[in-house]
């Protein structure tokens, strides 16, 4: 079951392996996803649009990091 937690006002979505993106979240989110290659950012935006960094991370902890840094970044 996807957690939803918020941070300044920002809502963080962590998504276990068989949820989508387009199912929980809506614009202005960021969601965390996990694959083989490991733990993504992401950011929803108009329509869902979705875009990531580039890399994964290795933990869920680091791409959260990275999530609540993006939502203080957002509000400035």
């Amino acid at each position: 079951m996807a957690k939803i937690e918020q941070h300044r006002g920002v809502r963080i979505v962590t998504l276990d392996d068989n949820e989508s993106i387009a199912d929980y979240c809506v614009e202005d989110d960021i969601a965390i996803i996990h694959d083989a290659d490991g733990w993504w950012t992401c950011f929803v935006g108009e329509n869902r649009a979705v875009e990531k960094y580039d890399i994964a991370f290795d933990s869920w902890l680091k791409a959260l990091h990275v999530a609540k840094a993006a939502a203080e970044f957002a509000m400035e």
